[in-house]
């Protein structure tokens, strides 16, 4: 297979004006994309659930020219609480947003082209007791966690339709992992806020008011593996390069840690004083989440590159700075 060339492609990234999205637009600037050959529909203008926008986005987005990579980011989805309290949208969006996106990509004939198609699937997709550390031999041997399932399942069957697209079509694509995000311009909303943004806000705001003690979900017991972002946009761009088949790939940092550990770790880097008291009455989530990330070292020669505590001081650090 010959090496991938970047210069004069044109790129769609859906999500591009997200947290993620964000660091792979600058990576794809560095790698030598011009930053009009890169277009980032936007929801008030283009709704990726809807089949009609999507068939116009690959029409219009560099007409009369055309794409040679979508990269697909976006996606709705939050922690626990959002993901209780929005399954039916979660699984619809999400699903659509593929669906739509994919079909397209083949009726605008971006696979004819020698194009290519990225899709960033999740791995809520697990089944929830999947052995530690994850391999992704081990996606379809049971159910995900019930939380986040409708979410899991949606991107999973993201994977499978291009796949089931490469063998029909000879689409060529690619269908990456990442394990929890983290880093700044993550969102940190506490409604539907992942666990490290929500920790680092109630952290800060408490130290702020001068509170006694913060209030965490759960037990404490679940553990997490954690990737920053800019790490996560790398291997998304290097399975772009170097993929032509959505074999999956899980992108993480090697790791795992305890909730309780996790939120002593951000307390102290906080400057938090107070105490910590846990709510057993919600829900835990997934037990263990750690990623085998050999695949990703063999097929994309990529690894994790920012350590754990140094990526949250970088995150505390852009939160708790004056904004304009």
């Amino acid at each position: 297979m010959s090496e991938f060339s970047w210069s004069g492609k044109r790129v769609i990234l859906t999500g591009g004006a997200g947290f993620l999205g964000r660091c792979v637009r600058d990576k794809l600037i560095g790698r030598g994309v011009r930053e009009q050959d890169i277009f980032i529909p936007r929801r008030r203008t283009c709704d990726l659930t809807s089949e009609m926008d999507v068939a116009r986005l690959y029409r219009e987005a560099f007409k009369p020219h055309k794409a040679d990579v979508v990269i697909h980011l976006a996606a709705e989805v939050g922690g626990i609480g959002a993901n209780r309290a929005n399954p039916g949208r979660y699984f619809f969006a999400n699903m659509a947003m593929a669906l739509h996106l994919i079909e397209q990509a083949r009726l605008d004939n971006l696979h004819q082209r020698g194009g290519r198609f990225v899709q960033v699937g999740t791995i809520c997709a697990y089944p929830k007791f999947t052995p530690v550390p994850f391999k992704e031999d081990d996606l379809w041997n049971g159910y995900p966690e019930e939380t986040n399932a409708p979410y899991g399942v949606a991107k999973k069957a993201a994977w499978q339709m291009l796949d089931a697209y490469r063998l029909q079509y000879g689409f060529r694509s690619a269908y990456v992992l990442p394990v929890n995000l983290y880093g700044p311009h993550d969102n940190f909303d506490l409604e539907s806020s992942h666990v490290i943004p929500a920790l680092v806000r109630k952290c800060v705001e408490a130290r702020l008011r001068g509170d006694k003690e913060i209030v965490c979900w759960g037990t404490g017991s679940a553990s997490r593996e954690f990737l920053y972002v800019e790490d996560a946009a790398e291997g998304i761009i290097r399975a772009a390069e170097v993929m032509e088949e959505p074999d999956p790939i899980n992108l993480g940092a090697g790791f795992e840690i305890t909730i309780k550990d996790l939120v002593e770790l951000i307390v102290r880097l906080t400057g938090f004083k107070g105490g910590i008291t846990w709510d057993p009455t919600k829900p835990d989530g997934q037990p263990r989440r750690c990623l085998s990330t050999d695949k990703a070292a063999q097929k994309l020669g990529w690894r994790a590159k920012v350590g754990f505590e140094e990526g949250l001081r970088r995150t505390i650090e852009w939160y708790a700075a004056p904004r304009p």
